[in-house]
Parts: C-alpha cells; sequence; structure tokens
C-alpha cells in the first residue's frame, strides 16, 4: 500500500474529507519524524514503537513492532484477541 491508497482507505474508514485525512496523515508523520531527529521514541499503542539505537559504528533506527502485530505474524507474543 502506498500513501495515496493509505490516505484513500482512512477515507473510506472514517467518511471524512481526503483533504482533511491527508492533512491529519502528513501532521502525524512529520511529528513522528521531529520526535525521531530528537531523539525521542515514538510508541503507538497496537502498531510499535519507533526508536534510534545509537551505537558505536553509528546510529539505528528501530521498530519494535506491538504484541498484536507479532502475533499476526507468529513471532513470540502474549497478544491473545482476535487478529
Amino acid at each position: 500500500m502506498n500513501k495515496k491508497k493509505w490516505i484513500k482507505a482512512v477515507t473510506k474508514e472514517t467518511e471524512q474529507p481526503e483533504a482533511l485525512v491527508e492533512s491529519i496523515l502528513e501532521a502525524g508523520l512529520e511529528e513522528i519524524y521531529q520526535s525521531m531527529k530528537r531523539e525521542e521514541k515514538v510508541t503507538l499503542q497496537n502498531f510499535g514503537t519507533f526508536y534510534i539505537d545509537v551505537r558505536h559504528s553509528g546510529t539505528v533506527f528501530k521498530f519494535n513492532p506491538s504484541q498484536k502485530w507479532k502475533a499476526l505474524f507468529g513471532w513470540a507474543s502474549s497478544y491473545r484477541g482476535k487478529l
């Protein structure tokens, strides 16, 4: 799924104007970007955590999926809800 399809899917799901959805999603992505620039972790419940791992060899961008996502892919997870 690309960004345009993502915006259209959220527009359909929320029944909100496409321009509004695009604006909100863009603002959210920009806030994640700015947080990462400040080396702050970003945790989105039921999605996962983005964070920066500073090492001697350099800076590494990381993502740790939520328990729900881990369960979806068959990884060790404590999630017991519906997938």
